[in-house]
């Protein structure tokens, strides 16, 4: 999906990729992440924030919840993640990392609710007045107030399988009729998912039915005298979004695949951030006419489509990739031809490292064609090297 794109933007990745896998330093199943350019992918999206008064809480899932991303991006003055779910709220209160949303794609298990109040994250998102009111007891027994987004819907909504969740905007007045006498919480915001896509249609991102959504329960909750401090208005999340949601809605957003250049729309885009993550592989064996490299890293949704193969830079070539069915293992790849055993595979696609079984490579130099490598970390952020 990314392949042509990162040879264009950031062929000196590829090159170090190449090197470093031939050394012997880099093995099979490895997403290697260029941290020069994802510096600076980060600070053009934070320039664009900043000029436009929208807030960013970064979220690192796609990375594998790197905990050395998270503090580079807290240095960098990003106000703190947004987790998908609560282990990844783990990793980041293990490191230390401030949490500015929790909840709003995988609600906080009332078994963590009073140590996650306790750590402090600026805003934590219930689905139910049920969540509510455990929130707010947690946060009662430790004497403090707990600011709350609402997750809202419509039947109009986009929902993707397995995050089906919200508050429906004609139950919100009751639900907010109800909460406001709890005690330990405030409703700060509201939020949904998607509220803006890449629309192939259109070339371009465009806002969801479900932004039209979060509006309306703004005026909802205004006409309950609450204001809105926070309305945040997720993916896609990338200058090109920001520069959107200044006129369209939304103050808030939160980059992860905008972070590294790998949006749907930098597949079709020339936008200011560019690709800096690849996937490496290596050919492991053939059979039938076909090569196959070792897997690990597969989404059913990466759109994985070529791969270069060879063992550096000036000779790789271009093949046809053929993942595994969605309802095996991915133990490899195919790949459309036969390959030398031990050659080097790169592909760039859409992906999700958390789910996977990979690791995470970062490297230094990759600009000045002196690639070092400064860790290794698995899927779920833990260090592995370095």
């Amino acid at each position: 999906m990314f392949i042509e794109k990162l040879q264009k933007d950031n062929a000196n990745l590829i090159d170090a990729a190449c090197r470093l896998h031939q050394e012997g330093k880099l093995l099979p199943d490895s997403y290697v992440v260029d941290l020069e350019q994802f510096r600076k992918n980060a600070s053009f999206m934070k320039k664009a924030a900043d000029d436009k008064g929208i807030r960013l809480f970064f979220m690192l899932k796609q990375l594998g919840r790197n905990p050395v991303l998270a503090k580079e991006l807290v240095e960098m003055g990003y106000e703190g993640a947004v987790v998908v779910d609560y282990k990844e709220a783990q990793v980041m209160m293990r490191h230390r990392i401030p949490i500015g949303n929790v909840g709003h794609l995988v609600q906080v298990p009332q078994g963590m609710l009073r140590n996650m109040v306790d750590y402090g994250p600026e805003y934590i998102t219930v689905f139910s007045e049920e969540k509510a009111k455990a929130v707010s007891q947690a946060a009662v027994s430790l004497g403090k107030v707990q600011k709350l987004m609402i997750r809202v819907c419509d039947d109009s909504d986009m929902m993707y399988s397995g995050q089906t969740a919200g508050i429906p905007l004609k139950d919100l007045p009751r639900f907010l009729e109800h909460t406001m006498g709890y005690q330990g919480i405030r409703v700060a915001g509201v939020t949904s998912f998607p509220c803006y896509l890449f629309r192939e249609d259109l070339g371009d991102i465009a806002p969801t039915a479900n932004l039209r959504t979060v509006m309306r329960a703004v005026d909802i909750l205004e006409k309950h005298g609450i204001k809105a401090e926070i309305v945040n208005t997720p993916s896609a999340t990338c200058t090109r979004t920001i520069g959107l949601m200044e006129g369209q809605g939304g103050n808030c957003g939160e980059p992860g695949h905008g972070l590294t250049g790998t949006t749907p729309a930098h597949a079709v885009m020339d936008l200011p951030e560019k690709s800096c993550v690849a996937y490496i592989s290596e050919v492991s064996h053939n059979f039938d006419g076909r090569g196959y490299c070792y897997g690990g890293g597969f989404y059913r949704r990466s759109h994985v489509a070529n791969a270069l193969v060879g063992r550096d830079l000036r000779h790789l070539r271009c093949m046809k990739v053929m993942p595994p069915s969605l309802e095996s293992i991915d133990y490899h790849f195919g790949l459309e031809e036969p390959c030398q055993i031990g050659e080097t595979v790169v592909m760039a696609f859409r992906y999700q490292i958390f789910v996977t079984r990979s690791d995470v490579v970062l490297l230094e130099g990759v600009a000045e064609q002196k690639p070092v490598i400064t860790g290794i970390y698995d899927s779920l952020g833990n260090v592995k090297q370095g």
